[in-house]
């Protein structure tokens, strides 16, 4: 028996009993995945399909089988995908294979099992269980991908003014967003289903739509109605609308056809826009730049009585921005449909949420910064132009005056950067009540700072008011929102290295804000000398052991799926008491912690792992803002990553390297919220 090759044994005996393996197989699956409802009622299809190609590989392939097999199978995992599937079930389908052959092979040689012919099956049954492990995985991701996809869509469409409505080739509506309902007055049921004449017609009628000149509004004069009909696009149709919970409304409205790839018309798209405020008081505008210039004006209006907006007016102009970076893409999607603005409208819709994320807790020391080497001039010539509307609207428009000395780079974030120049430019603006002119400067201040300088022409500060200039608790009548402006960007520039002050200008003509900054060094200058560089040696070689502890369970199993395929070797717990008592069995050389747990948090459990082993890499990882710890609690930790996480980024983390028992420096770069001891005091 010994001198029989294994894999022509093998062959021979699943030749003969394919269908019984196949039957026993089925009958194994169907008892471990009781609880799963499997679409069919016949388990061995696509068993005997495996099975088959088994069989032929093992027969015309030879050793070739063992690396041929996997591949065949790998579409096994995204079938199971489709069936609803767990991973686990995924594992046990495999295991009841391997042990079903095991059981054959030995019925048919008389319950005589060749450790070569066993090694042979474990073998192949675990290469196949990996590969669809694997399949199973990447669908998995690709799922995840296109719900953050429809998310970031969903986004788009129902929280922008704009309403979007799907018109079908037989003139049906068969899609329409939300703002379709809140723009003419009445339920999307009443919008969506039957064809325009059916549905349509009474909507109009209720709303008593009509054309500005007065004359009604028919459904043939829609733009999707006239586009369907002529297969081009419809621009700017006004139609004015009386809401039936009261107030009037004029309309903008266009429509585009969607093609199919051969050329044929699909349907098309019209949208809803809301133009009362522009008819009401710019009916004159009759060119797109003059209505960009009104809108432009219209988001950097500032509403003084919400405090977070006074707190934050430097970061709302930054939004106000990104807005009307949204309604240009929309207004040249409207023209012509290209998917280079639905990226750039991706792009945007995440600067608006970093940017949000920004406001909350504003004025709490931040931890997450993404600082660079960023050239001063640039970004006061960025924040001026945010600000070239505001500053020239309204009856005493301000002169610009601009003295940019060139001096070089500062070790800032640039978005930060460029809300606290649009900070100072308000406060400044604000000290101006006549017509007048700000003066912007920058200059090199020897070899170790720059400084930039905002004057304005306004009166002299008051000598007691400099000593109170950034103090958040004044209590002077109008002053509390601009002292904690101006102390919030005080604490940010000491952060960066640098001071902000205020003086007077000499012969009492107006005031001025100086903020300095350390100068970042050009590639020609000397270095500093090497000892007085921080360097260490990271404290891995490799980490391979990671203890995953979070409360909830599908988070856990994803994260240890994917560390298990970089190669990590990967342990769960559900609650902090089991994570210590696995921390005292085992040497683990890294921790991923949630840090909301129901026993104890995770900065307590970090705590706990820290006193046990100083050397471990730990990280918190979480969707919360962690700004609000204390330095105390974030130095418990070398990293903190916000989810959705970057699997990449921790990767990294994962991996450094260096001498045990060292402390660690966190990345330069890195991901998330970088904290810990090796940190910047933020």
């Amino acid at each position: 028996m010994s001198a029989t090759n294994p894999i022509q044994k093998l062959a021979q005996v699943l030749e003969k009993e394919r269908e019984r393996v196949a039957r026993l197989w089925a009958k194994r699956l169907r008892e471990e995945l009781y609880e799963i409802e499997v679409p069919g009622k016949d388990l061995r299809a696509p068993l005997r399909q495996l099975l088959d190609e088994l069989v032929r590989l093992l027969h015309d392939r030879g050793e070739d089988a063992l690396r041929l097999w996997p591949e065949v199978v790998r579409s096994h995992g995204a079938f199971r995908y489709d069936q609803r599937f767990e991973p686990e079930d995924l594992a046990r389908e495999f295991k009841a294979l391997g042990s079903v052959l095991m059981r054959v092979y030995a019925r048919c040689e008389g319950g005589l099992l060749p450790p070569e012919v066993a090694d042979l099956i474990n073998e192949l049954v675990g290469e196949a269980s990996a590969s669809a492990q694997a399949s199973y995985s990447r669908v998995l991701r690709t799922e995840a991908v296109r719900f953050r996809e429809a998310a970031v869509m969903e986004s788009v469409l129902y929280h922008m003014d704009v309403g979007i409505l799907l018109a079908e080739l037989d003139e049906s509506v068969s899609f329409a967003t939300q703002p379709v309902s809140r723009l003419l007055g009445v339920p999307v049921r009443s919008v969506v289903g039957a064809r325009a004449l059916t549905s349509l017609a009474p909507v109009l009628s209720q709303v008593n739509a009509h054309h500005p000149a007065g004359e009604p509004f028919r459904v043939a004069d829609m733009p999707f109605m006239r586009a369907l009909k002529e297969s081009r696009p419809v621009r700017g149709v006004m139609m004015e609308v009386e809401r039936p919970g009261g107030g009037a409304a004029s309309l903008e409205m266009s429509a585009t056809p969607i093609w199919e790839e051969g050329g044929e018309l699909a349907g098309v798209i019209q949208t809803f826009t809301d133009r009362t405020e522009a008819a009401q008081k710019t009916r004159e505008l009759s060119t797109a730049q003059d209505e960009l210039r009104r809108l432009q004006g219209q988001l950097l209006q500032r509403t003084r009585a919400q405090s977070l907006g006074q707190l934050a007016s430097g970061a709302a102009h930054a939004l106000n921005n990104f807005l009307n970076v949204v309604r240009l893409r929309v207004t040249l999607l409207r023209r012509e449909f290209k998917p280079e603005h639905l990226d750039a409208l991706d792009r945007t819709v995440g600067q608006i949420g970093d940017l949000v994320s920004r406001l909350q807790e504003f004025n709490v020391q931040r931890t997450e910064e993404h600082l660079a080497d960023v050239v001063l001039d640039t970004v006061v010539r960025e924040a001026l132009e945010l600000m070239r509307g505001e500053l020239e609207r309204g009856d005493s428009p301000l002169e610009v005056e601009l003295h940019l000395g060139e001096p070089g780079n500062v070790r800032a974030d640039a978005g930060f950067l460029r809300e606290l120049v649009v900070t100072l430019l308000l406060a400044a603006r604000d000290r101006m009540k006549q017509p007048g002119k700000l003066t912007l400067s920058t200059r090199k201040e020897g070899n170790a700072e720059l400084s930039l300088r905002i004057q304005d022409a306004g009166p002299p500060f008051p000598v007691e008011a400099l000593s109170r200039m950034f103090d958040p608790l004044t209590r002077e009548a109008g002053a509390p929102q601009a002292a904690l402006q101006l102390a919030v960007v005080k604490d940010q520039v000491r952060r960066w290295g640098g001071e902000l002050t205020v003086e007077n200008v000499e012969g009492g003509a107006g005031g001025a804000f100086v903020v300095r900054l350390p100068r970042v060094r050009e590639g020609h200058e000397e270095e500093p000398p090497a000892s007085s560089r921080m360097e260490g040696p990271r404290r891995f070689q490799q980490t391979r052991r990671v203890l995953v502890v979070d409360d909830d369970l599908d988070n856990a199993r994803m994260m240890a799926e994917v560390l298990g395929e970089e190669g990590y070797d990967v342990q769960l717990a559900q609650s902090a008491e089991v994570a210590l008592q696995l921390w005292e069995r085992r040497r683990y050389d890294a921790a991923l912690l949630d840090a909301v747990m129901p026993d104890i948090s995770g900065w307590e459990l970090a705590r706990e792992l820290r006193q046990r082993t100083p050397q471990a890499l730990l990280a918190i990882v979480t969707g919360m803002d962690v700004r609000g710890q204390n330095r105390s609690t974030l130095a418990l930790v070398d990293a903190v990553f916000r989810k959705p996480i970057d699997v990449g980024a921790l990767d990294e983390f994962l991996s450094q390297s260096g001498a045990p028992g060292q402390e660690a420096s966190p990345p330069e770069e890195a991901p998330g919220e970088s904290v810990g001891p090796g940190a910047q005091g933020q």
